[in-house]
């Protein structure tokens, strides 16, 4: 067997203001309608844009959305990556946690990799064949241990926003 070679690529995806992204992986073409039915169902007020790279056939990058900007950023994100078989969710008006458990329940979905409104990148390999997502660096590294105040913070926050009671 001959070896082959692997490229690294680090790819920044786009960070718009006030808008999550979340990026898995799928297998069919019918994602993107079945993600779609998914996000519209969860949040009635959810703005989003998807876009999904085939990894065979025409090999297109397909998209949806309700909001053209959310939808321009889900194309590019797909675009810089070109990995088959990936999923790219700009969303506003609503939080990851609104969606998620919706999207994981799509068929075709088979694993979320990050759900942030930090600054996101993919770790792809590239081969001769394409191109695959081996990971990602979701924000920044940590800066130390949580005090007794910053936990207050969290509880607080958490109350303020409904996640907790």
């Amino acid at each position: 067997m001959e070896n082959k070679k692997i490229n690294i690529i680090v790819v920044s995806l786009p960070l718009l203001e006030n808008t999550n992204i979340i990026v898995g992986k799928t297998h069919f073409i019918k994602s993107v309608e079945d993600i779609y039915e998914a996000l519209i169902q969860s949040v009635p007020t959810i703005k989003f844009g998807i876009a999904f790279c085939e990894a065979s056939g025409d090999r297109l990058i397909r998209y949806d959305g309700n909001d053209e900007e959310l939808i321009k950023a889900a194309i590019e994100a797909a675009n810089l990556s070109k990995c088959g078989h990936t999923f790219y969710v700009y969303l506003k008006n609503a939080w990851p946690i609104n969606v998620i458990d919706r999207i994981k329940a799509v068929p075709e979905v088979i694993e979320l990799l990050a759900c942030t409104a930090n600054p996101l990148q993919l770790i792809i390999a590239e081969t001769e064949q394409g191109r695959g997502i081996i990971g990602v660096i979701d924000g920044y590294s940590s800066l130390g241990i949580e005090n007794e105040e910053k936990k207050r913070e969290r509880y607080t926050f958490l109350r303020k926003i409904g996640y907790k009671k």
